[in-house]
């Protein structure tokens, strides 16, 4: 822990700038899942529209984290897990420090990677917390679980940490937490994101009341959500005629939004389960224009090559990805990147991008679903993955160069 605290110091020296973020985030214990076993998913806004997986041996576990494609990749991770199943995620909180004047902040990707470097439980990051020194340089909800049926949030402020469990019942009545931008033990109504964890708790109520906690219906209903639950639109209910003609919509407090730039949905393992069946699905570049990719922790520390970062830091499908989006944003003048020309995305001839990607990701589902249930609990054995890896290298830039003609390299 000493080395810990000696690289945290370290770093006390960089403050980069601060941008807002707007994540929504949830955790679902595994006491309430179908299968048992644990979830937790981060719809990531940011800044950085290029994000990318690495997998990283720098620590006592090995581990998968989804990155900033910057010079700043190899210091701090924006969600993952390890070999000890322990996984990790945050949203901004920014009502954890009202009235601090600490200038030092925007440590949390640093903590995320340090956890991911040492922590097998959540316990083991209470004690990370605990132990490092303070300030911490955060304003932020880490969202935890473990290989040992944990499932928890740290609402975490410069001194002081909180932790609520999504396994007390009083806490979470029905198996989930939600955070978005503000943290529950800070001032009521400071913060950001009201509306946003609004909508989400409206999709996860129906979640758990049909029992479908799978990634594949949680990602169409969390990171695909086009509903806004304060004035009541769902943008799915009076779609244009065709791509052709321009529909402009303003597109502010959905879950998806102009700054969204990925997604995870890691699916942990039941207790005592070889840990090392965790899968992250990952939504690698804009939501509404990426499809989802499940990764594993192999002995050979592979990944798809279409989410992998490259030499030059990016991964190719964000890259497709972000070509896309920038048909759904097309003006780019004054305010322009807050309207989304709906005819593109949807419309009734079901030639909108969303339409026509949905079922390429239908076969992705399908045939990791079937691996995963032969797998009965287990990880895939190395090799199976691999060859799935394969197929998604092919299947996924062939799809994107026949539909849009967009070479995926």
């Amino acid at each position: 822990m000493r080395k810990h605290i000696i690289l945290f110091a370290i770093l006390i020296n960089y403050v980069p700038a601060i941008n807002l973020n707007a994540c929504t985030t949830f955790i679902i214990s595994g006491r309430y899942t179908p299968d048992g076993k644990p979830v937790l998913y981060k719809h990531r806004d940011t800044g950085n529209p290029d994000n990318a997986l690495a997998i990283f041996n720098d620590g006592k576990y090995t581990y998968v984290g989804l990155l900033n494609s910057d010079n700043n990749w190899n210091n701090e991770l924006w969600g993952g897990y390890n070999s000890a199943g322990f996984a990790i995620m945050n949203s901004v909180a920014y009502n954890k420090n009202i009235g601090d004047t600490t200038k030092f902040g925007d440590q949390e990707g640093r903590i995320m990677k340090m956890a991911l470097q040492n922590c097998a439980t959540i316990d083991e990051f209470e004690k990370l917390l605990a132990d490092l020194p303070k300030p911490l340089g955060v304003d932020t909800n880490f969202g935890v679980i473990d290989a040992f049926g944990g499932a928890a949030y740290f609402e975490t402020g410069h001194y002081s940490f909180s932790r609520i469990d999504a396994n007390d019942p009083v806490a979470a009545p029905y198996g989930y937490l939600i955070r978005t931008n503000h943290s529950f033990t800070g001032p009521i109504d400071k913060g950001h994101g009201y509306i946003r964890y609004s909508t989400a708790n409206e999709a996860l109520y129906m979640a758990a009341a049909m029992n479908r906690y799978n990634p594949q219906y949680l990602i169409s209903n969390i990171s695909r959500n086009l509903n806004h639950s304060l004035t009541g639109t769902n943008l799915r209910n009076e779609l244009p005629d065709d791509s052709q003609t321009a529909k402009f919509v303003n597109f502010e407090d959905f879950i998806p939004r102009n700054s969204s730039a990925s997604a995870i949905c890691i699916v942990g393992t039941k207790a005592g389960e070889d840990p090392s069946g965790t899968v992250m699905w990952t939504l690698t570049g804009f939501p509404l224009s990426t499809v989802a990719v499940p990764v594993w922790l192999t002995e050979g520390k592979n990944l798809p090559y279409v989410v992998s970062m490259k030499a030059d830091l990016h991964s190719p499908l964000c890259d497709a990805a972000l070509l896309l989006k920038d048909k759904c944003f097309p003006v780019k003048r004054g305010s322009g990147l807050k309207y989304l020309n709906l005819s593109v995305l949807l419309n009734r001839k079901n030639t909108g991008i969303m339409q026509l990607l949905e079922p390429v990701e239908n076969e992705i589902f399908l045939r990791a679903n079937e691996m995963i249930t032969s797998a009965s609990g287990k990880k895939p054995r190395d090799r199976e993955i691999l060859s799935f890896y394969k197929w998604l290298d092919e299947y996924i830039p062939a799809s994107y160069k026949s539909l849009f003609g967009i070479e995926i390299k």
